[in-house]
């Protein structure tokens, strides 16, 4: 699949940095005049947007069946994923707590701006066509998730949006009493910088030692249980990363984005692993009250990470079929 990666400059200006840039991969099929869809990708906590590419470490094995961009390039999608600030190839503020989610949002609104522009007006590479037609849909795993709701309820630059291992019930069983504790989610954001440093302490946390189900129990297998390959287990090496500790905090307050998702208005697709970590999966609809279209798909046997499973390529056929459901 022809691929390029660049850096998208972004609107966001903080105290006593330089001017900061996103870090984007763009994917797009063999027959890419006729693409008329782009899935903008954002990954999830401990994550960089290489988590949209997963590919076994080995040269010799040539399976792509982990690969999201693979196999959406496969089914005549354009795929771009982006590194949120402070991760992978994108700038990195010397004070990394500066990085909240509305600022998160802003850069991500700005970078997916400019990246539509220059596929509409085939300014992206030479070896493609101008897609002047092109629709976006927003495509986010867990805390990633939740960020492209913020976008979609701040610039409405979406189609659509694929929510993937996220909902709106927080993490309320690991977090600590603040978080946990809080009855009103817009209230308790004013004070997540001050409990995001007491939880982290340091802005870029790497996360040493992921067990099965980060060690929360058999209901949370997330990484390396009996059902993931081995395979794929091993390509996310290449995708983690630190953690952003501000928008990670905003993650688990029970009903984080509750009213940004209530008024999404646009489909809404959600892929739950049965394994996950989102409370009673047959719940998570109801919070996307707003939406006309909302379609639930579980994954049997699935973690939180739902590309290292089996049920994966149910994952990618199930919403291929859905993206072609709507106009």
């Amino acid at each position: 699949m022809p691929a390029v990666h660049l850096k998208l400059d972004t609107s966001v200006e903080l105290p006593g940095e330089a001017p900061l840039q996103i870090g984007a991969s763009v994917w797009w099929p063999e027959q890419a005049a006729q693409a008329d869809t782009l899935l903008l990708c954002l990954p999830g906590g401990n994550m960089n947007r290489r988590y949209f590419d997963l590919r076994p470490p080995s040269p010799d094995d040539g399976d792509d069946s982990f690969s999201f961009a693979a196999q959406m390039t496969a089914r005549g999608f354009v795929v771009a994923a982006l590194d949120h600030l402070g991760l992978g190839d994108s700038s990195k503020p010397q004070d990394g707590w500066q990085l909240t989610a509305e600022v998160l949002v802003r850069a991500n609104v700005a970078a997916t701006a400019e990246l539509l522009a220059r596929l509409r007006e085939g300014r992206l590479s030479a070896d493609l066509p101008a897609l002047p037609a092109l629709r976006s849909v927003g495509v986010g795993h867990s805390m990633g998730a939740m960020l492209t709701i913020l976008q979609q309820h701040a610039a409405a630059q979406h189609a659509g949006v694929v929510l993937l291992g996220f909902s709106t019930r927080g993490l309320p069983e690991y977090a600590p009493p603040a978080v946990r504790d809080a009855t009103d989610p817009t209230a308790v954001r004013p004070l997540l910088p001050e409990i995001a440093r007491k939880m982290f302490g340091q802005p870029y946390p790497v996360i040493h030692g992921q067990r099965n189900g980060a060690g929360r129990g058999d209901n949370a297998e997330l990484f390396g249980s009996r059902k993931a390959d081995p395979r794929g287990v091993a390509a996310l090496k290449a995708a983690t990363d630190c953690v952003l500790p501000i928008p990670a905090a905003m993650s688990m307050v029970p009903g984080n984005v509750a009213p940004e998702a209530a008024a999404l208005a646009v489909p809404v697709f959600l892929g739950i692993g049965e394994r996950d970590m989102v409370g009673p999966t047959h719940q998570v609809p109801a919070a996307f009250s707003g939406s006309h279209d909302v379609s639930l798909c579980i994954l049997p046997e699935t973690g939180h990470s739902h590309f290292l499973f089996p049920a994966r390529a149910r994952l990618f056929e199930r919403l291929s079929r859905w993206l072609q459901s709507f106009d």
